[in-house]
C-alpha cells in the first residue's frame, strides 16, 4: 500500500510514472467521479486501473463496499495506492490529520490473509511525500482555505486542473524553468506502525524482530477485536505522519515564501493573519536587502532541521546562497500564476497575490522555528 500526500490532482499521475520509472508494479487506486469527466485525464483514467469513487456519497453501505474492495485487491496481490488525508490540502501544509477507515484496510487484509493461509500473508504500507515548487491549483485551494477555514468543500469541479490550457501552462512552466517535483518514499511500515527492513522484517522502536502475527492471534487463531484494531490503526496512522514531515522536500519557492511572510508579520505583529494578508498589499514593499537577510535566515534554520532529519531540502538548497534561492524563486513564481506571488520592481520587491505566499510557507508550518 502506497499512501501519498496529496497537494494536487496530478499527484495520481506523477505517482504512477514515477512507479514506472522505478521499475515498481502498477498501482491500484480509487480516483473521484469529478476526474473521470475531465476531458483529457479521463481517457487515462479510464486505461490506467483506476476505479471511480463518489466522494459526496456519505452513505456507511457505500463506505463499506469501497472498503472491501481495497481490502479484497490487497489479499489478492495488487499493490494499492490511496491519499490517507482524503482529499487534496487546501492550505498547502504537510497532512498531520489522516482519515483512518481506508489505513485500516491492510490490517483486515493480513488477518484475512492468516486465516485463508495464504503463503505471504504479510501486508507492506510505504509512505510516500510528494512537493512541487509549483503547484497547479495553488490559488483556488488556498482560497478555499481561506473561505472555509476548515471547513473545506470536499470537492472543487472549477479548478485550475478543470482548465486544459492551465494545466499546459504550468506543465510548461515546469519544464521551461526546470521545477522539480521530488516523490519520497518513506520508511516501510507493517500495518501495526514498526518498520520494516529490507526482508520483510518487523522491527520495534529498539530494532528487535517482533512476530506481528501475535498482535492479532490467540493460541494460533486470528482474533476479532475492533477497539484493538483501530488502536493499531491510529498507530499505524501517527507513523505515516511522521514519515510525511521527515521526507517533506522543502523547495526555494517555500523558503522565499516563507521569508516573505516573516517580513508581512514583522510590520503588521498586531494584526491577525487575514488581515495581515490584506494588508500585505500596500504599495511600499519590502527593500531586496530585507528580504535576502530573511531569506538566509530561513535557510539556516531548514538546514539544520535537515541536519536533525527532521525534514529535506532539494539538493540545490544544501550549498546555493541567498541570492541565488530567492532569484530562482521569483523566476518560478514569475512562470505560471496570474499574478506575481513575490516580483521584484528595482531595489525593492512586492507580493501581488499574499494567500499565495502563505500557501508556500505552509510547506513548513508545524516545524520547529516556523
Amino acid at each position: 500500500m502506497v499512501v501519498p500526500t496529496h497537494v494536487s490532482n496530478l499527484d495520481s499521475i506523477v505517482l504512477g510514472y514515477a512507479a514506472y520509472l522505478m521499475g515498481m508494479p502498477p498501482l491500484t487506486y480509487g480516483a473521484g467521479l469529478n476526474l473521470f469527466s475531465h476531458r483529457v485525464l479521463g481517457f487515462f483514467m479510464n486505461r490506467l486501473g483506476a476505479y471511480k469513487v463518489d466522494r459526496l456519497k456519505q452513505a456507511p453501505l457505500y463506505k463499506n463496499v469501497l472498503k472491501s474492495f481495497a481490502t479484497r485487491a490487497i489479499e489478492l496481490g495488487y499493490h494499492n495506492l490511496f491519499f490517507p488525508g482524503g482529499t487534496r490540502i487546501r492550505s498547502g501544509q504537510v497532512e498531520r490529520r489522516l482519515k483512518k477507515g481506508l489505513l485500516g484496510t491492510g490490517l483486515r487484509a493480513y488477518m484475512n490473509n492468516l486465516r485463508s493461509n495464504a503463503a505471504q500473508p504479510n501486508v507492506y504500507v510505504v509512505p510516500c511525500t510528494i512537493s512541487y515548487g509549483l503547484v497547479l491549483e495553488a490559488e483556488t485551494l488556498i482560497e478555499d482555505h481561506l473561505k472555509e477555514t476548515g471547513k473545506a468543500r470536499y470537492i472543487i469541479s472549477d479548478d485550475e486542473f478543470s482548465k486544459p490550457r492551465r494545466v499546459a501552462q504550468f506543465l510548461q512552466s515546469l519544464i521551461k524553468m526546470d521545477s522539480r517535483i521530488y516523490i519520497t518514499f518513506g520508511t516501510p511500515l507493517d500495518p501495526f506502525g514498526n518498520r520494516v527492513d529490507f526482508q520483510g522484517q518487523s522491527r520495534d522502536a529498539c530494532d528487535r524482530p517482533v512476530d506481528i502475527q501475535h498482535y492479532v492471534c490467540r493460541q494460533g487463531n486470528v482474533v476479532e477485536d475492533e477497539q484493538r484494531d483501530r488502536e493499531y490503526t491510529g498507530v499505524l496512522g501517527d507513523a505515516v505522519v511522521r514519515e510525511f514531515q521527515r521526507n517533506n522536500r522543502v523547495q526555494s519557492t517555500h523558503v522565499v515564501a516563507q521569508a516573505m511572510y516573516e517580513l508581512i508579520q514583522h510590520r503588521y505583529p498586531e494584526a491577525d493573519p487575514y488581515r495581515q494578508l490584506r494588508l500585505a498589499l500596500d504599495t511600499t514593499g519590502y527593500t531586496h536587502q530585507a528580504l535576502l537577510k530573511q531569506v538566509d535566515s530561513v535557510l539556516s534554520r531548514v538546514r539544520t532541521l535537515e541536519k536533525d532529519d527532521q525534514l529535506r531540502l532539494a539538493p540545490k538548497l544544501l550549498q546555493s546562497d541567498g541570492q541565488s534561492v530567492l532569484a530562482k524563486a521569483v523566476r518560478l513564481f514569475g512562470a505560471y500564476h496570474t499574478k506575481k506571488t513575490i516580483r521584484q520592481s528595482g531595489d525593492r520587491v512586492f507580493t501581488d497575490q499574499p494567500q499565495l505566499v502563505l500557501y508556500y510557507r505552509n510547506r513548513l508550518s508545524g516545524y520547529a522555528g516556523f
